[in-house]
């Protein structure tokens, strides 16, 4: 064949791909910076890119969709009567107009209601939430309830695995839900193990039958553990070595997570029953309301506390930004400081605007990032986007003693959030995730002074830095910048 030949069926495949890349994307409601990413992909690189799509661009499958939603509202109006029935201690800003702006928002389908009674402890070291932890857990009477986007077949996944096993032979519930995607390496027959010993796993529905079903974008990043319904942690902190810094890579850890004594646990319990339920292949699978799982918390269950909670979950099964609005919301509720830790800084536009009118209505707003990637585009994307947010007036700060892999946001003096939620496309879009929103200013002041000790570890970027930057540094930050909406 000819070359003439050769040009003329590659202007044809050109054109063919062109044509349809530009149905596949536009043929679906989705956001325009998301639909111009994907326009890129697939026209730069013809054939492969409808590949790529095939598994990270397609919505979320109908099936999984009606597994997912019909587990609304199960077991939801017990819990609340338990929560309104636990005793209170109000805190002062939790009874303020100020504060009932954002109650109000994040319960707006009455889903994430007001919890008063709480302890809260903050974690931001690996081995001390560990330590822990494993002493909640050796403590179980009746069940534990785990749910994680990743758990590794390493030194600390095993020394968590075979405590579960141990539970599990004592005679305690013990439930695993893991992300298969995000723990890649944590075989079928190593949870095995725990299922011989009486336990149950199961993946998550979107990462089960994940070749088969060509959908590997929508991600369980959420990570909770329910102890005997009374005592509950979540956060950034997945289970790995790495987040005890044990990986030369990343060098220390740097996290955040919670631990929770009170009915804001009923509330983490309910979303693991939600997500374990929709996620089970057999109706013997499925968990059923139980007193043991949503115990009445009274004052001989747990000591009084006096934290105000609201414990928020959102995913790709709701059509709105739920959570990043609720994350703008609560933002704009700010007339001093929005102080912001985050690995990943790909803000969407919306997002990205709440902070320019922060900055122009003379709020101190800070973000902090990581010195380092996890992963190269995201990492060059988030550069790209600190440099434009700095020279807005957002001051943007590079953590330097190891990785900062935490997801929190402290507003004022009074509020404050820690949970699994990136500020990226990935967690407002794709992603189930779970943020816990505080209102208490003894809890917002230990916030604050952990910032501030981040801070003294930390570089504060400057325009004289940014512009030293080499052109081949801001040709990837441009290119990954443009691919931003689909990392």
């Amino acid at each position: 064949m000819n070359s003439i030949a050769w040009i003329d069926i590659w202007h044809i495949i050109i054109f063919t791909n062109t044509i349809l890349a530009l149905w596949t994307v536009f043929h679906r409601k989705r956001s325009v910076a998301t639909s111009w990413a994907w326009l890129i992909v697939l026209i730069i690189f013809p054939v492969i890119g409808f590949i790529i799509y095939g598994f990270v661009g397609r919505g979320i499958s109908q099936e999984n969709l009606f597994a997912i939603n019909r587990q609304h509202h199960i077991g939801l109006d017990n819990v609340q009567k338990m929560i309104t029935k636990a005793p209170k201690k109000t805190s002062a800003a939790d009874t303020s107009p100020h504060a009932r702006i954002l109650i109000k928002y994040l319960d707006k389908d009455q889903e994430a209601p007001i919890t008063k009674n709480n302890q809260l402890k903050l974690y931001t070291d690996g081995v001390a939430k560990f330590k822990d932890l494993f002493a909640d857990i050796r403590a179980a009477k009746s069940s534990i309830n785990v749910e994680y986007y990743t758990i590794y077949d390493d030194q600390i996944g095993n020394q968590f695995m075979d405590l579960l096993i141990k539970k599990a032979k004592e005679g305690v519930r013990v439930r695993v839900l893991y992300d298969a995607w995000g723990s890649l390496g944590a075989k079928k027959k190593w949870f095995n193990r725990l299922v011989k010993a009486g336990g149950d796993v199961l993946p998550f529905i979107t990462s089960r039958n994940m070749i088969s079903r060509n959908r590997i974008n929508y991600h369980l990043h959420r990570k909770i553990v329910v102890i005997d319904g009374v005592i509950s942690w979540t956060g950034g902190f997945n289970v790995g070595d790495q987040y005890l810094g044990r990986k030369k890579k990343f060098g220390y850890w740097r996290d955040t997570h919670l631990r929770l004594v009170g009915s804001a646990s009923l509330l983490l319990q309910e979303r693991f029953v939600m997500d374990w339920n929709a996620s089970a292949k057999k109706e013997k699978e499925v968990i059923t309301f139980d007193e043991k799982l949503f115990p009445d918390l009274d004052e001989q269950d747990i000591r009084q506390g006096d934290m105000a909670v609201q414990v928020v979950s959102d995913g790709p099964d709701n059509d709105d930004p739920y959570m990043r609005n609720g994350l703008v919301r609560l933002m704009m509720l700010a007339r001093q400081r929005v102080w912001i830790q985050t690995p990943y800084l790909i803000p969407d536009e919306a997002m990205i605007a709440a902070w320019q009118i922060l900055v122009n209505s003379g709020v101190d707003l800070r973000i902090m990032i990581p010195c380092m990637p996890d992963h190269p585009f995201i990492y060059r994307a988030t550069q790209w986007y600190a440099n434009q947010l700095t020279k807005i007036g957002v001051k943007i700060y590079t953590y330097e003693n190891g990785f900062l892999h935490a997801k929190t946001i402290i507003v004022d003096d009074k509020f404050a959030t820690v949970g699994s939620v990136n500020q990226d496309y990935r967690s407002y879009d794709l992603n189930f995730e779970d943020n816990v929103f505080v209102y208490d200013r003894g809890f917002n002041r230990e916030m604050a002074k952990q910032f501030k000790a981040d801070m003294a570890k930390s570089t504060l970027l400057t325009p004289e830095m940014i512009a030293k930057q080499s052109h081949y540094l801001r040709f990837k930050q441009n290119f990954s910048r443009l691919l931003s909406p689909i990392l």
